[in-house]
């Protein structure tokens, strides 16, 4: 018998969160800058190891917002993290409490979203999504994961 759609998880909020297009791109400019950089600095070793470095970490930062596409996605069915590799989905018995935590850094405020996970094999995992992550207030997508919940 084909399954039928559960009428209330239709209901339910959904969304999905991902780094913001616009700093992901300003990341592959900046790498490609720095690739380029590498090229012209063929004769300062201390330039061209700064270049280098840059190119690789801005590289892997660009490869991570292009690649993690959507970072966050929540439906009637769990919820859906993703990553380099591919995306895992956790149902909702798999999803624990869902919290707003609030960190002061070098004077400034931030807030991330914490998701608690345990695995079906029984290990327990915490996801954590801030600002850059979801291109959203962190409040603003743990309301709507909580009223996402069976």
């Amino acid at each position: 018998m084909p399954d039928t759609p559960d009428p209330v998880a239709d209901e339910r909020p959904s969304g999905a969160w991902s780094p913001s297009a616009g700093l992901v791109g300003l990341a592959w400019t900046g790498t490609a800058a720095a690739v380029v950089w590498c090229v012209l600095a063929t004769g300062d070793r201390a330039g061209l190891l700064l270049a280098a470095v840059a190119a690789v970490g801005l590289g892997l930062a660009a490869l991570y917002g292009t690649r993690a596409r959507p970072r966050l996605r929540v439906d009637g069915a769990g919820v859906t993290v993703g990553g380099l590799a591919a995306p895992r989905h956790h149902p909702w018995t798999q999803v624990g409490d869902v919290r707003v935590l609030t960190v002061r850094r070098l004077g400034r405020a931030s807030t991330l979203l914490e998701i608690d996970i345990t695995d079906p094999d029984g290990e327990e995992r915490l996801l954590v999504f801030g600002r850059l992550d979801l291109d959203d207030d962190p409040e603003d997508v743990a309301a709507v994961v909580r009223a996402s919940r069976p």
